[in-house]
């Protein structure tokens, strides 16, 4: 077979688009943010040669459910604004190794560097999505501007912040009628964070994060960013209706929300709405 420039790869230029674009929407200030894609192996042959011997690095958890996995993750301390520039250093491609306490570094962080620090929050969440969904295949954790201002002002409970977003845009709960989780306050890249953030991810594919950000997961990139995207929009409408220091005079009512819901077959989370009325 041959092998073809690693950097013509598609989900190499996926991940530049992605992290370029959450640069450019301010939510990725510094080295703010995270992503890991899963890549079958199948994928990564016609760029690189598995058969060989790599450098092996530990983990400081173990994670055998996702043994022989490949992940293209950020790097930690990397600008998403420098990613389109210099992928080799700003990426790492990994495997994880037959018993999950350590991955192989294929490709990447030319300079010594290592993955993510909120590596654990993504790969729990990975083998929790994956046993929900086995197509799925993107973490991303991004430092959205609105989430993270409603955090502040808005009751930090699933159920209430899911209902209030999806009354802010009709699409809401069309495109996450699984809802949002939100979790406390807790130190950021922590193994702590990625056990919270893997429970929460067995329901729903986006958790907030409180005064911080949100993680969403997707069976592609587009996928994530896009709940990602809608659940931001929203969370501006909210803000700006409290802005007015106004009363709301009208909104989606729960029997829209069930109408909605059954116009585009889709289940709306358990709890969340007054019970359909016959």
């Amino acid at each position: 077979m041959n092998i073809h420039n690693i950097l013509s790869a598609p989900f190499i230029q996926e991940m530049c688009e992605a992290t370029n674009q959450l640069w450019r929407y301010g939510w990725a200030e510094r080295n703010g943010g995270n992503i890991s894609y899963r890549i079958p192996a199948e994928e990564v042959r016609y760029y690189l040669s598995l058969d060989r011997t790599f450098p092996v690095l530990p983990l400081s958890f173990q994670i055998p459910e996702l043994a022989g996995e490949i992940f293209l993750v950020s790097g930690s301390g990397k600008y998403f604004k420098n990613v389109q520039h210099n992928p080799a250093d700003c990426l790492a491609l990994i495997r994880i190794s037959a018993d999950g306490a350590s991955y192989e570094l294929l490709w990447g962080l030319e300079n010594g560097d290592v993955p993510t620090s909120e590596l654990a929050s993504h790969l729990k969440c990975h083998q929790v999505r994956l046993a929900q969904d086995p197509q799925h295949r993107v973490i991303l954790h991004t430092h959205a501007s609105a989430i993270s201002a409603m955090t502040f002002v808005h009751p930090l409970e699933d159920q209430a912040f899911t209902k209030t977003l999806w009354q802010m845009i009709t699409e809401c709960l069309v495109v996450f009628p699984d809802g949002v989780a939100v979790l406390p306050w807790m130190v950021a890249g922590t193994n702590e964070l990625g056990e919270a953030s893997a429970v929460k991810m067995k329901d729903c594919r986006i958790v907030v994060w409180p005064h911080h950000g949100i993680m969403s997961a997707g069976q592609s990139m587009d996928d994530a960013f896009g709940l990602i995207e809608t659940a931001e929009k929203a969370a501006e409408i909210y803000l700006k209706i409290c802005s007015t220091n106004q009363p709301i005079l009208q909104k989606i009512t729960d029997a829209q929300l069930w109408d909605l819901a059954e116009a585009f077959q889709v289940v709306p989370k358990a709890g969340v709405l007054e019970a359909k009325k016959a």
